[in-house]
């Protein structure tokens, strides 16, 4: 056995316990010939202590040990000492007295360091190195909240009778917003599959064949460029319902995401109860664009009025045109 215990769980309460860990080594110190090594698993970090009178060679071991080292380490749970105790650590009451340190398996010397999560990295070394920048404290809470978010949706939609079901990856082109991805068929020399930009032709067949709710966390694939607002490759959940109306679509929606947020990120809030609703009209006169942020308070007005017989010819233009001419106040901003 590896492990009995991880290096998040252990408490004051594990006082007393003979414990076995595995995982990496996050920190070291020394001090006065002790070495405190704070081991880490996807579960949280524990302070190890290797004191002096352990076997040499487990001491001569422990001296070699550098950061992200994969140790196992056997040893016994003791409170901290009056004034250590360490708030900042889950596990910050206690600390694990090695009896029994094994190298798993040593680490080079790293391009960056794991544990200094403010420490500015160069993008190509992250994607270089993405098993380390995958260790990182913020990358491995974002993998936890996607999964939170995901097992939320599938228990929220489970509940209202819905069903998941995977549609096919390789499939026929199917007009959409983008240009397809193509995969050449080894079977059929000269025919090809296109990757779905959705699974639209498929949940529609699912309603036809009397499914009646449907729902996956899709994969979708859309050739176009890039932009900040655009992935070649993305997830998407994916859901089709059969008699019902726009009102009904819209209250599954609002609910699933207001719910979504008070269970998985509670510190934030959806303040607005019923979500603000606009037509396509209003939006584009409010804000100019079709998914607007209404928290942007700069709101376009209607000064067609203003503009006409203005004796700027552009606006004029427009006006006599049959347009519009709607302007912002960037408050504090004029010359």
């Amino acid at each position: 056995m590896y492990k009995t215990h991880t290096c998040g769980e252990l408490r004051a309460g594990h006082a007393g316990q003979t414990v076995t860990l595995a995982g990496w080594v996050h920190r070291r110190r020394d001090h006065g010939g002790v070495t405190f090594l704070d081991l880490r698993d996807r579960f949280g970090l524990v302070q190890v202590v290797a004191n002096p009178d352990l076997p040499k060679e487990t001491l001569d071991l422990v001296s070699d040990v550098r950061f992200e080292w994969v140790l196992q380490v056997t040893g016994l749970v003791q409170k901290r000492p009056a004034g250590m105790v360490n708030p900042k650590m889950e596990t910050g009451e206690i600390e694990v007295i090695a009896r029994q340190v094994k190298v798993l398996n040593p680490a080079k010397p790293l391009p960056f360091m794991v544990s200094k999560e403010d420490e500015p990295i160069d993008e190509n070394t992250r994607l270089k190195y993405r098993y380390l920048d995958l260790r990182r404290e913020k990358m491995r809470r974002n993998l936890e909240l996607r999964h939170r978010v995901v097992k939320f949706i599938r228990d929220y939609l489970d509940k209202r009778g819905f069903l998941e079901i995977e549609t096919p990856i390789l499939f026929k082109t199917t007009p959409e917003g983008a240009r397809d991805y193509l995969v050449p068929s080894r079977v059929h020399p000269g025919e090809f599959y296109a990757l779905p930009q959705s699974p639209q032709q498929l949940k529609q067949l699912l309603m036809v064949a009397g499914i009646e709710r449907y729902f996956q966390i899709a994969r979708c694939f859309r050739d176009e460029d890039q932009r900040g607002d655009r992935q070649p490759e993305f997830t998407q959940l994916d859901l089709e319902m059969s008699f019902v109306e726009r009102e009904d679509v819209m209250a599954l929606a609002e609910g699933l995401f207001t719910e979504l947020v008070a269970e998985v990120v509670p510190h934030k809030r959806l303040l607005a109860s019923p979500w603000p609703r606009l037509t396509y009209e209003e939006a584009m006169q409010r804000f100019g664009k079709d998914n607007p942020d209404i928290r942007f308070g700069l709101e376009l007005k209607d000064i067609t009025d203003l503009a006409q017989g203005c004796g700027f010819k552009v606006f004029e233009a427009a006006v006599a045109a049959g347009g519009h001419v709607r302007s912002f106040n960037a408050k504090g901003l004029g010359d």
